[in-house]
């Protein structure tokens, strides 16, 4: 029988019956946006390099899905049409959002697509239904069709009481795994310099990271304020200023709309992480960060640059979430003081044991998300485990042409 099979009826050859390996176990990646599809990459690492595992990838209609075929193309993925994806029987899917996972053909795991469940749904501030308002943790965030998926993926223990209280049905199929990215980000911190000397910086000079989740209440709606604060207060200095966007702003408005807009500010010398790119590499590298209530901001509290807040939505942010408290202890950024003083505040009033508090709420399975992940897939999968540790990799080291091209600016190397 061939690597993938499927009830097409009489007369029609199964698909992919001309692969070179068959009788493998069958692993579908569903990546319904490019934020999807850097958080599955991770967990796929797990499996892909195994002999008797075949994976393959799919991108279902999404309004932000723009570009997440591209991104798994680039990466060497073999990308099914959706169509076809669903029309297969699959050992394993994997998914960090729940749209339209009813109709794969395949026990599916569910994962978060960012740090912890930081946001709640615009609008549900009363006390009675924001619980049940916090997206991620949602009813139809976990079930799938009205049912349990085969597993239900958290980052921290704490998750398991919201989700007996908003889903009960899906707490049996609840597994505490942990956070690749956390896990990542710590393993490559010792690395710093080399990301740093990546990126042209010495140590006469500083990289001011600016983060932005998406939607109205992000950083990036701020942008147009404080952009120009930024560029101008910082052409002369020894600082270099790079912003990290959400793929859903690039997804969401175009990436030629996006860097139209950002265009006054490359030219004076700002930097842009594009959307394809590992971040994660750029904010270990970073001396300052200046964020908002997303998962990028959040894991900045892992390394040890100051963070000032440029938004912080009281409405957005979930009550019970880190991001709640970190809104609470890193300084909010002032329109009516200079950025040289507030910068210089926030470096003086940096504690980096309340920081390293807040960081620690990102997950209670520290540095062990490999080995409690690849433990549940192989288990779903019916296999044994290879017969070593899984590894943590390496972030790969930034290419600063992508990020400061055109800019007109040259960062030494």
């Amino acid at each position: 029988m061939s690597a993938f099979s499927t009830s097409t009826g009489a007369g029609r050859p199964p698909v992919r019956q001309w692969l070179t390996l068959t009788g493998r176990k069958t692993v579908l990646v569903v990546a319904h946006t490019v934020t999807y599809g850097k958080r599955l990459l991770d967990v796929v690492s797990l499996l892909e390099s195994d002999l008797r595992v075949q994976v393959v990838f799919t991108v279902p209609p999404h309004e932000l899905g723009d570009g997440a075929a591209r991104f798994l193309r680039q990466s060497g993925s073999v990308v099914l049409p959706w169509e076809e994806a669903v029309r297969i029987d699959f050992d394993l899917a994997l998914a960090a959002g729940p749209r339209a996972m009813e109709e794969v053909r395949a026990q599916v795991v569910l994962l978060p697509h960012g740090a912890n469940f930081l946001k709640r749904l615009v609008g549900a501030t009363d006390s009675r239904t924001a619980d049940s308002q916090v997206l991620g943790l949602r009813r139809e965030d976990v079930l799938l069709g009205g049912r349990p998926p085969a597993a239900v993926v958290l980052a921290h223990e704490n998750d398991l009481s919201e989700l007996a209280r908003t889903c009960p049905e899906a707490l049996g199929v609840a597994r505490v795994v942990g956070d690749p990215v956390r896990d990542r980000i710590v393993a490559a911190l010792p690395g710093r310099d080399v990301y740093r000397r990546a990126l042209g910086l010495d140590n006469e000079r500083e990289l001011v990271a600016v983060t932005s989740t998406w939607g109205p209440g992000s950083a990036f709606a701020r942008f147009e304020s404080l952009l120009p604060r930024l560029t101008d207060q910082m052409r002369n200095s020894t600082r270099r200023l790079a912003v990290l966007v959400h793929p859903n702003v690039w997804s969401g408005h175009g990436s030629r709309q996006v860097r139209a807009w950002l265009a006054s500010w490359t030219e004076r010398g700002m930097g842009v992480v594009p959307p394809d790119m590992d971040w994660r590499s750029v904010l270990c590298a970073a001396d300052l960060i200046i964020g908002d209530h997303g998962s990028v901001t959040l894991y900045g509290t892992l390394t040890r640059a100051p963070i000032l807040l440029a938004a912080a939505p009281d409405e957005e942010i979930n009550p019970a979430s880190p991001a709640a408290e970190l809104a609470m202890l890193a300084p909010a950024l002032s329109p009516f003081h200079p950025l040289s003083e507030q910068f210089a505040y926030a470096t003086a009033e940096y504690h980096r044991p309340a920081y390293e508090a807040v960081a620690a709420r990102i997950t209670s399975e520290p540095g062990r998300f490999n080995r409690n992940m690849r433990a549940l897939l192989y288990r779903l999968l019916g296999l044994g485990q290879p017969a070593h540790d899984p590894v943590i990799p390496l972030l790969p080291v930034p290419d600063r042409r992508q990020i400061w091209s055109g800019t007109g600016v040259e960062v030494p190397a």
